[in-house]
Parts: structure tokens; C-alpha cells; sequence
């Protein structure tokens, strides 16, 4: 074998080695929760059909932090879209989104929540699926999310309690 053959099969191995090492860190326990915040940009469409009654959809993307600073869902996508109602600013809303990690692996939800006044609001993720290390998840968690500037900027702090098969 010449040396430089050699060269690139200790980089393929050592690549190999390392990628198997991700793999085996990046793996789920069968239970537990993961805390996150979200960054949202919304846009939506509102509509008035009455005085001090608004309805409307909107689509909402951004990106998770996992809370610890790694793990999870940390630096992944986030998509979801909703539908909300609300009289003299109170309503609620439902939804669904999508988790992910930078790999591409995806944890899916519905929500439902409460709208208040002063904008934002809380509710439930409840887990639909998940697709590569999480597929199979089960379990839901709470949301809190409140508005951050003027141009539809949203936070949310979230939790997953999750269970594998």
C-alpha cells in the first residue's frame, strides 16, 4: 500500500470511527423530556368577521435550542402552522409542527393552546411520530410562547415528555 493510500484509509477509518461515535452519543433513553426555546417569524392572514372578533392562519418557522445547550433537537428546524379565533383578544388555537435536528431527524406535533390579550399564549404539544432515532415517539408536553418585537418575532419555551419504543 503506498503511503498515500494509506493516508486516506486512516481518514476513512478515522471518519468511520468518529460518525459511529456520533451516532452512538446522539441516542435517545427510552423516556424523559426534552426542554427547548424556539425563535418564530409569523406570517399569517387575520381576518374581522365582527367588532372584537378576529380569526386567521399563519406559518410560523424558526430554530430550536435545546435548553442544556446541546442535544436534541438543539440547532435544528422548526415549522408549524395554525389556526386561531379570538373575542375581545382571548381565543385559542391548533396546530401542527415539526422538530428537528441539524440530521434531519423530525419529531411531530399537534397543539392546542390559549390566546390572551397581551399576546402569545400557552398550551399542548401532543407527539404525532418522529422520523429516524425518534420514530415511534409518543408523549406531549406544554408551550409557552409571548411576541418579541413588532414584525410577528415570537419565543416560545417548550418541553417534551417523551417515550420510545
Amino acid at each position: 500500500m503506498t503511503s498515500r493510500a494509506g493516508a486516506v484509509a486512516a481518514i476513512l477509518a478515522g471518519a468511520v470511527a468518529f460518525a459511529g461515535g456520533l451516532a452512538h452519543a446522539q441516542q435517545l433513553p427510552r423516556s424523559g423530556s426534552i426542554e427547548f426555546h424556539t425563535g418564530w417569524k409569523f406570517t399569517g392572514e387575520v381576518h374581522k368577521p365582527a367588532e372584537d372578533h378576529m380569526m386567521g392562519h399563519g406559518t410560523v418557522g424558526g430554530i430550536t435550542f435545546n435548553d442544556k445547550g446541546s442535544g436534541p433537537l438543539h440547532l435544528g428546524p422548526a415549522n408549524c402552522f395554525d389556526s386561531f379565533f379570538l373575542i375581545q383578544g382571548r381565543g385559542s388555537n391548533k396546530g401542527y409542527c415539526a422538530f428537528g435536528d441539524p440530521d434531519g431527524d423530525r419529531v411531530f406535533t399537534s397543539f392546542t393552546g390559549e390566546l390572551v390579550p397581551e399576546g402569545g399564549g400557552n398550551g399542548t404539544n401532543e407527539i404525532t411520530g418522529g422520523t429516524g432515532k425518534y420514530k415511534g415517539i409518543t408523549g406531549s408536553g406544554p408551550w409557552k410562547c409571548k411576541p418579541m418585537g413588532s414584525n410577528g418575532e415570537i419565543q416560545c419555551a417548550q418541553r417534551l415528555d417523551y417515550k420510545l419504543p
